[in-house]
C-alpha cells in the first residue's frame, strides 16, 4: 500500500511561513539602525540635538543680538550690515532688515547695569555652546577656566563677525566669495572648538569637526543667500517688522542645526577611523 498523501489542510499547515508586513518593516528597522546613518541619528538622540538647537536659538535672538547691536555700535560699525553679511542677503532684504535696527531718537543712554545684564546674556549664548561641545567630546567642566574662554570667545566672534561682512562686501561679484568664506569659517569653528573645550581635545582630533561644520555652514550661506533674501522682502511687505523676525528666527534654528550635526559628524568620523586602524 502506498504512503499517504497529506489532506489539503494538513499540507497548507506544513508551508513555509512568510513574514507578513510588519516583520518586514522590522527588518527593514533594524537594517537601518544599524546603518552608518542609523548611527548618526542615534548619537544625535543622544546628544539632545533638536534641543540644544533651538536653545541656541533662543538664547542668540534674546541675549546675543542685542549685544551684538550694542558692541558693533561701540566700534562704528552697522549691526544690521553684520547681520545681512551673516544672511547673505542681497540689498533689497538687507533694507528691509535695516529697518530693526532704526535707532529711536527719544531713546536714553545706556546704562550700567543694562550693559552687564547684555554682557551676561552673551556669555549664557557661549556658555551653552560650550557646553554641548563639552557633552560632545567629553570633557569635564572647569568654571575658572570656561567663563575665560567664554569672555574671549565673544571677542572673536564679534571679529570674526566684522570679517565675514568685509569680505562679503569687498567680494561680492567674485567667484572668490564662497570659497574665502569657507576658509574663515573653518577657521573660526576649528578655533573656537578649541577654545571653548579649553585646549583638552587635540587640534587634530578636531579637524573632522571643524571642516564638517564650515562645509555646513557655507551650505546654509549659499542656502540663505537665495531663498532668505525673496522670503524677508515678501514677509517685509506682507506682515512688516513680524514677518522679517519670523525668518531671523528661522535662520537661528538652521544655524543651531548646522553648528550640532557638523560637530556630531566630525567626531564620529574621528571615532570610527580610530576604531577600524590598528592599535
Amino acid at each position: 500500500m502506498g504512503k499517504c498523501r497529506p489532506s489539503p489542510g494538513e499540507d497548507r499547515g506544513k508551508t513555509t511561513f512568510r513574514a507578513g508586513p510588519d516583520k518586514k518593516w522590522q527588518v527593514v528597522g533594524r537594517r537601518l539602525a544599524t546603518s552608518a546613518a542609523g548611527r548618526l541619528w542615534d548619537r544625535l538622540s543622544a546628544a539632545d540635538f533638536f534641543g540644544h538647537s533651538f536653545q541656541l536659538a533662543s538664547l542668540a535672538f534674546l541675549c546675543f543680538f542685542p549685544f551684538l547691536i550694542l558692541v558693533t555700535t561701540a566700534v562704528g560699525q552697522d549691526a544690521a550690515k553684520v547681520m545681512a553679511g551673516w544672511l547673505g542677503l542681497n540689498q533689497q532684504a538687507a533694507q528691509a532688515l535695516a529697518a530693526l535696527f532704526r535707532p529711536n531718537p527719544s531713546s536714553g543712554t545706556l546704562t550700567l547695569v543694562s550693559a552687564l545684564l547684555l554682557i551676561a546674556g552673551a556669555v549664557a549664548v557661549a556658555g551653552t555652546l560650550q557646553s554641548w561641545y563639552q557633552l560632545l567630546f567629553e570633557v569635564p567642566p572647569q568654571w575658572w577656566r570656561d567663563f575665560a574662554a567664554q569672555l574671549v570667545w565673544l571677542t572673536v566672534l564679534v571679529a570674526y563677525s566684522a570679517a565675514q561682512a568685509g569680505i562679503g562686501a569687498a567680494l561680492a561679484t567674485l567667484p572668490l566669495r564662497g570659497l574665502s568664506g569657507f576658509a574663515v569659517a573653518l577657521l573660526f569653528w576649528w578655533g573656537t572648538m578649541r577654545l571653548l573645550l579649553t585646549g583638552a581635545v587635540t587640534w587634530r582630533f578636531l579637524l573632522p569637526a571643524a571642516l564638517a561644520t564650515s562645509v555646513a555652514w557655507t551650505g546654509l550661506g549659499l542656502f540663505s543667500s537665495r531663498f532668505f533674501s525673496a522670503t524677508i522682502v515678501a514677509n517685509s511687505q506682507k506682515y512688516g517688522p513680524v514677518g522679517v523676525v519670523m525668518v531671523i528666527m528661522s535662520w537661528l534654528v538652521a544655524v543651531g542645526v548646522v553648528i550640532h550635526l557638523g560637530a556630531v559628524v566630525g567626531h564620529e568620523y574621528v571615532k570610527r577611523r580610530a576604531a577600524r586602524s590598528p592599535c
